[in-house]
């Protein structure tokens, strides 16, 4: 499709948004400073032409990181859509997850428009609405969330999409992409947002699209995809990265914040995630990444169950829902170190549904032994029985500790053939301690695991959630995908006397015979 280049169009966005004034710190009070990488995108939304001068691009994807100043970039072409974009009876809409985070942008512009003299003196606001009108034109902005109950029906001339990430579910998008701008001459859906975690959201959807038009898979004239952010090759602690990432860096944001922030996100290993995501715009798979697999991987040793045919261990059983996964693991103690030997049973007849809904290779893991398949499409509990069954007689198993959830009929099994049982809450008050207890073991490289696959699959997917009083648990809900094993390890560590099994070796001497 032939376009064409107006750059009085263009040049006349660009003297808009630079009588407007910043609202936010040191920049508080002044003009506009666009930036390179925001001019480039105002000369090219409003400088790409049809033959007809109507705007080529209907749709744009701007992906960033936080604090580089996108909300009052977001802001100022809102205002350019309601005073300054010649179309009768405009309809601008801020829209986000929720009210708050989409009065955001409208706050920024509605501080725009009352520390500018002209706006002030041609716009009208309602602050209790959220709502800005430009009389002249019959227009208006207004803020628009998914708790908006009549979202059909509307006209809008402009979207500003604000932190699409964090959109629930694709409602709002859908009603207020699809055919609701389809009156207007040249609309515009103009996206903002930071990478999210969720690898099926309507932000990820876009996400590729965009990518795929910037890499030349596709083309599409009428999108326009902007992706600041480091690659799953980038060396995220690299301030060379950081730069890269964030096109603002040195005015919005300063090196020594990124320093600090990325200090911390080593430090404290359940905010790497955090930094990647929000710092650096890099999707990953759960918002708060509880340990790295950096450091997990520093735990791995080779050695068999075999090796440790004898001694004593502590259980931990997490049961699933009667078609999924159920994990149960056997932790020792020997020279300073746990090791843990996990085992996990999935059934048969769901292994294909669920490796294609969690896009892991769990027929391989059957085919290797790291997982056993029992009949059917539900949990046998048989079968786990049975292998309690033999590691109590290749093991002297002290205690196994259980979540209270859905456990009764195989834990009052376990009880009847002499196996000790403990139930263990899964509420922060029961799981904070042993928690803590594995993040500070695999920190030290004194976790030891023999580089089971599922197992660490499921670290790698493990995500904490936080009190007020910063006790930790792993959460199941947070986390994407599978988390059981890791789940039972912690289980198993709530159990686990270290006392008594410090005093056995500490006073276990040699024997003279």
């Amino acid at each position: 499709m032939n376009y064409l280049i107006d750059e009085k169009k263009a040049d006349r966005a660009l003297r808009f948004i630079k009588e407007l004034k910043h609202t936010k710190g040191k920049w508080a009070g002044k003009k506009f400073l666009v930036l390179p990488w925001q001019e480039k995108i105002i000369n090219d939304l409003y400088g790409t032409v049809n033959s007809d001068g109507t705007r080529q691009y209907r749709t744009a994807y701007i992906e960033i990181p936080k604090k580089n100043g996108k909300s009052e970039l977001a802001a100022a072409i809102a205002l350019k859509h309601l005073c300054a974009d010649g179309e009768y009876g405009g309809e601008v809409y801020c829209c986000a997850a929720d009210r708050d985070q989409a009065a955001i942008v409208f706050d920024i512009a509605k501080e725009m428009v009352e520390t500018n003299s002209a706006l002030r003196a041609k716009c009208n606001i309602i602050d209790s609405k959220k709502r800005i009108t430009f009389p002249s034109t019959n227009s208006f902005l207004r803020v628009l969330s998914k708790e908006v109950k009549t979202k059909h029906g509307l006209n809008p001339s402009a979207i500003i999409f604000d932190e699409l990430h964090a959109q629930p579910n694709d409602e709002l998008w859908n009603v207020m992409s699809f055919g609701s701008m389809d009156a207007r001459q040249q609309p515009l859906l103009f996206i903002i947002t930071t990478a999210g975690t969720d690898e099926f959201s309507i932000c990820k959807r876009q996400h590729d699209y965009a990518q795929r038009i910037i890499d030349g898979e596709i083309k599409d004239p009428y999108y326009y995809p902007v992706i600041f952010g480091a690659s799953k090759k980038d060396d995220w602690k690299d301030p060379k990265v950081w730069a890269k990432a964030n096109p603002s860096l040195g005015h919005t944001i300063t090196v020594e914040r990124l320093e600090s922030a990325c200090k911390r996100a080593q430090e404290l290993k359940s905010e790497e995630n955090l930094f990647r995501q929000l710092r650096l715009n890099q999707w990953v798979n759960q918002k708060s990444r509880w340990i790295s697999m950096d450091t997990w991987n520093k735990s791995k040793e080779e050695f068999t169950e075999e090796d440790f045919a004898g001694e004593r261990c502590y259980c931990g059983l997490d049961l699933s829902q009667v078609s999924d996964m159920t994990s149960y693991c056997l932790i020792f103690l020997r020279d300073g170190k746990y090791y843990n030997i996990s085992r996990f049973f999935m059934p048969k007849d769901n292994l294909r549904r669920k490796e294609l809904k969690d896009k892991v290779p769990y027929q391989q893991w059957v085919e290797d032994g790291h997982i056993t398949a029992t009949p059917g499409n539900t949990i046998d509990y048989e079968y786990i029985e049975a292998q309690f069954e033999l590691d109590a007689q290749k093991f002297q198993i002290q205690r196994i500790g259980y979540d209270r959830w859905n456990s009764d009929y195989l834990v009052q099994n376990l009880q009847k053939k002499g196996m000790t049982t403990v139930p263990i809450g899964m509420g922060y008050f029961s799981m904070n301690a042993p928690t803590k207890r594995m993040e500070n073991l695999v920190l030290q490289s004194k976790f030891m695991h023999n580089n089971n696959p599922v197992l660490s699959n499921h670290m790698d997917n493990t995500c904490v959630e936080r009190d007020a009083a910063g006790n930790i648990k792993p959460s199941k809900a947070k986390s994407t995908q599978k988390i059981d094993g890791i789940v039972a390890c912690i289980i198993g560590l709530a159990v686990f006397d270290e006392k008594t099994e410090e005093s056995i070796y500490e006073h276990q001497g040699i024997t003279l015979l």
